[in-house]
């Protein structure tokens, strides 16, 4: 596997592929290959579709986890290996549509004021605040922060892209306090070694800390804060071209489903129904069924 794997690593670099995503796929071929303890170039159709199969029948995995599985196998046989069936015979799944649970602004601030520690409460504001991905808000360097232009600079977000977010007056306060009782020098938010970021689990593990203590009964998860920022900022008015560009999304489909969970925008709209003229009771009051 060492020759392909080596190939294969080279082909996802050379197409710009996120560290997460080559890591998983490799991950999923690794598992590929274990459970026909073969080669993956000595595997073809009949062999995918049964591993395919076995993740949803047998291992009961979700679409979502197929998905990576499907991508890494379709990833292996159309670009590394060039398998003209390759495409054909690898059948995505279809995802369940799924509308996000969405966090009331109250509940926002009773869940930020149950974070006890202040880097915590520091980088999960700064998620909200500004809409950032849990990915985007580790990577956030102290030189991103530009208060002269009220903006905070995301280097490098999904698919590599970088982008501008508003820097919110009131974050700016709460970061200055946190600088000036951490003093981070390169990344704002460093991990236990001040050279690396606050690692994704740490952020997790500080969210599930402060969802307990908050006693909110809704799901919560960092990218829950995401969540609740492009509904917010859809509620109180702002239009989804611009919400798509904060929020980093390449298509304003992606971005369009939040106007499914903006309730007090959706909810608030008067049904056609208070439109019409009174409507008259019948003339006659239909006599109740008697029963013998």
């Amino acid at each position: 596997m060492t020759l392909l794997r080596q190939r294969m690593l080279e082909d996802m670099g050379v197409r710009n592929l996120a560290e997460n995503t080559q890591s998983a796929y490799l991950q999923q071929i690794i598992a590929y290959a274990k459970h026909f303890h073969r080669r993956p170039e000595d595997l073809g159709p009949e062999e995918v579709r049964a591993y395919q199969v076995y993740l949803t029948k047998t291992r009961k995995l979700s679409p979502s986890s197929v998905s990576v599985a499907t991508g890494a196998l379709r990833f292996l046989y159309k670009v590394t290996l060039k398998r003209a069936w390759a495409v054909e015979e690898i059948p995505m799944p279809k995802r369940p549509f799924r509308l996000p649970v969405i966090l009331s602004r109250e509940e926002v601030m009773q869940f930020l004021n149950s974070v006890g520690n202040l880097k915590h409460r520091a980088i999960l504001m700064t998620a909200y605040a500004a809409g950032l991905r849990i990915s985007e808000a580790t990577h956030v360097k102290v030189t991103d922060i530009d208060s002269q232009r009220m903006m905070l600079r995301v280097d490098q977000g999904k698919a590599r892209k970088d982008r501008y977010v508003m820097l919110s007056p009131r974050l700016l306060e709460e970061l200055r306090a946190y600088w000036r009782a951490v003093r981070p020098t390169l990344w704002l938010f460093p991990g236990d070694l001040p050279s690396k970021p606050i690692t994704r689990s740490a952020v997790e593990q500080a969210c599930q800390k402060a969802h307990r203590v908050s006693g909110i009964k809704k799901p919560i998860t960092a990218h829950s804060l995401r969540h609740a920022f492009a509904t917010h900022l859809l509620e109180s008015g702002a239009d989804v071209r611009t919400i798509q560009l904060l929020l980093g999304h390449r298509s304003l489909t992606t971005t369009s489903r939040y106007l499914k969970v903006a309730t007090s925008t959706v909810c608030a709209t008067t049904s056609p129904f208070d439109l019409l003229p009174k409507v008259e009771p019948p003339l006659q009051t239909p006599t109740p069924p008697t029963h013998h």
